[in-house]
């Protein structure tokens, strides 16, 4: 698990069948004191996140396909949770 801030979204015109009508975001992973921590990354936003919030990412793979119900998805980070200011 960590914290991170959602800086935008993906639009594609060709995806993995898997990502068909979800909502995938980038999301800069951030240190204990709030600077950003390493490159950017893709996630799965069941939740809706908005543009530069908080949030808590799992970065276990197996749950984000187990979400996306395909054992061969790309992406491995699934936002689990937002967090309040």
């Amino acid at each position: 698990m960590l914290h991170a801030r959602v800086d935008g979204s993906v639009v594609a015109t060709i995806a993995h069948p898997s990502l068909t009508g979800r909502r995938t975001v980038i999301c800069q992973p951030l240190d204990a004191d709030g600077n950003d921590d390493g490159a950017p990354v893709l996630a799965v936003d069941p939740y809706g996140a908005g543009l530069h919030q908080r949030v808590v990412l799992s970065t276990d793979g197996s749950t984000t396909r187990i979400l996306v119900g395909d054992s061969h998805s790309p992406l491995r980070n699934l936002i689990i949770g937002l967090v309040d200011n």
